[in-house]
């Protein structure tokens, strides 16, 4: 429901325009590297009602909205922000956002709400990533948030993977009667959240009190339990659930293939690097239990948000000379920029058109350099980007003592070996025959996230296990 009264619709929208900007305030770089706390410091009430005056309210449907993947109401909420209804703004983003805290948090805003801005064109775009944060934030310190729980229906879904799918999935499931219980394979729930993204970008606290909300829903966890070999799907409908959906991601690290030294010591993949640095000892599986050993000189291979979380953890474990080597140019980056200007300031360098090609260990076997060639653009590959090229006869070498792999990720293929009549494509993919429903080749079987899509975002996880509880709510109803 629009919040914003229809005399708003006559405000001066150039007088707001002009309005003096505040950029996000930051721990400074010298301190936030010697922990991992929060880097940005939190808007006040005061702060945050100036900067949601900024918006400017555009006519239905605004930019900001329509970038958003939830859809979240984003105009009426900076209105209501504006006027001081902290709480009511929070119950907005509850609304489409089944993780608005995380969301808030941990999206790429400069390319989704943020970089839609019409403000974008003479100003600057308003924050209101920050006054998301800020609006949920408010209403579970002063108010605390439940999730709604609809009446029972007797039926039971079993979602496989903690992650931002399954949790939206589950979040919306709940809210209608279902009774829901998530398969993890990991010790924990969270999937991304916990295992992947970093403390300084999202606080394992602010996760917690979130997954407090799922279980006081009544929401049932099954850690340690890897759905493909310790039971099957079959196996889950045996037991009597009604529906499954899967949700497991694509957290498979991608490799170098055919590059030599790549098993030496000291070379790392990023998930293996970013949960050992990053989660507590009691959370961790069993294989990431043996104490993380890092160098003092530090290479990061790729070009992704991971290769800046990589970046990032490695200088505030102690390296002291930390440098990202990627094969195409910045502009060519996928990740945000955000995080790449954060780790520029934390004291992270950036290597560019450069390939490494073989990993060059020293006496005592361990990881002493790298050997790599300059490239040069070339034609565009398939999906637009302009292909590397090796330079020939360009070889170089850069010391390093450890070296981490943030290559990207592939699907697990287990489901798809696993379960019969369930179609997979593209290396491990579940094959859907609708994105808008998850509906798979299996009945009863739903799928959504990046186990569908290949890598992408938290958000599109999160609103992709949100559309498949809605189809599975109607398949269950609709089931004789």
């Amino acid at each position: 429901m629009q919040a914003v009264p229809s005399e708003f619709l006559d405000i001066d929208r150039k007088a707001r325009a002009n309005k003096p900007f505040f950029d996000l305030d930051l721990r400074p770089a010298e301190e936030r590297t010697c922990d991992f706390e929060d880097v940005v410091i939190e808007f006040d009430a005061e702060r945050a009602m100036v900067e949601a005056a900024r918006c400017i309210h555009c006519p239905d449907p605004a930019p900001c909205m329509v970038a958003c993947p939830t859809h979240n109401d984003i105009p009426s909420a900076m209105w209501l922000i504006e006027q001081g209804r902290f709480a009511e703004a929070a119950n907005l983003y509850h609304q489409t956002s089944s993780l608005p805290e995380i969301c808030g948090r941990v999206c790429p805003h400069e390319s989704l709400c943020q970089g839609s801005c019409v403000l974008n064109k003479h100003h600057t775009p308003v924050l209101c990533g920050e006054l998301e944060v800020f609006a949920v934030d408010y209403k579970r310190r002063h108010e605390g948030h439940l999730l709604p729980v609809g009446t029972p229906t007797g039926k039971k879904v079993a979602i496989i993977g903690a992650g931002p799918a399954g949790l939206g999935c589950a979040d919306q499931l709940v809210q209608r009667g279902h009774e829901v219980t998530i398969f993890e394979s990991k010790p924990a729930p969270g999937g991304l959240l916990v295992y992947g993204i970093p403390n300084f970008k999202l606080s394992k606290s602010v996760w917690q009190e979130k997954w407090e909300e799922f279980e006081r829903a009544g929401v049932k966890f099954v850690p340690n339990t890897y759905i493909g070999k310790d039971k099957s799907i079959d196996d889950l409908f045996e037991e009597g659930f009604d529906a499954v959906f899967i949700g497991v991601g694509s957290e498979i690290d991608a490799k170098m293939e055919d590059t030599p030294g790549t098993d030496l010591p000291g070379v790392f993949e990023a998930t293996d690097f970013l949960i050992r640095s990053n989660v507590k000892h009691a959370q961790l599986p069993p294989n990431k239990q043996k104490p993380l050993e890092m160098g003092k000189r530090v290479v990061v291979i790729g070009g992704g948000d991971t290769a800046s979380d990589c970046l990032r953890t490695a200088l505030r474990l102690g390296a002291e000379e930390v440098t990202c080597l990627y094969r195409r140019t910045e502009k060519e980056m996928p990740g945000g920029k955000k995080d790449r200007k954060m780790a520029r300031e934390e004291g992270a360098k950036y290597r560019f058109l450069t390939q490494p090609v073989k990993f060059i260990a020293g006496e005592d076997g361990h990881l002493a350099a790298v050997e790599c060639l300059e490239m040069k653009l070339g034609e565009p590959d398939a999906k637009g980007r302009r292909k590397p090229v090796p330079v020939e006869g360009s070889n170089f070498s850069i010391a390093c003592d450890t070296a981490i792999l943030a290559l990207g990720y592939w699907p697990d293929p287990i489901l798809g070996k696993t379960t019969p009549g369930l179609e997979v494509k593209d290396w491990g993919l579940i094959a859907v025959k609708d994105k808008k429903t998850g509906v798979t080749s299996r009945e009863g079987v739903f799928s959504g996230g990046d186990c569908v899509t290949g890598p992408d975002l938290v958000v599109t996880a999160m609103v992709g296990g949100r559309k498949a509880a809605w189809a599975i709510d109607e398949y269950l109803r609709s089931k004789k």
